[in-house]
């Protein structure tokens, strides 16, 4: 996990009010790039349950255009991954 991730997960573990979220590990960027630059297999159902989850808990959707669900994607690992 990269910095901020851990960071977030922390805070989250403390009690602090953070919106919730998910994190998708510095060992994707790993395999992406050990692997042709593909993704894992189940990477896109584990992200869309991460928004699902998000969605539940805010009571908002992502691409609603009346109450739309916001998201931050951010790199916090020592190197870059792909986006």
């Amino acid at each position: 996990m990269g910095g901020k991730g851990a960071n977030l997960a922390e805070m989250t573990r403390i009690g602090l009010p953070v919106p919730p979220g998910f994190t998708i590990t510095t060992e994707v960027c790993t395999y992406y790039y050990a692997n042709k630059r593909a993704y894992p297999k189940e990477l896109q159902s584990q992200i869309q349950a991460g928004v699902a989850n998000m969605e539940k808990i805010l009571g908002k959707k992502f691409g609603d255009m009346e109450k739309p669900l916001l998201v931050a994607v951010r790199s916090g690992a020592r190197t870059r991954c792909p986006a």
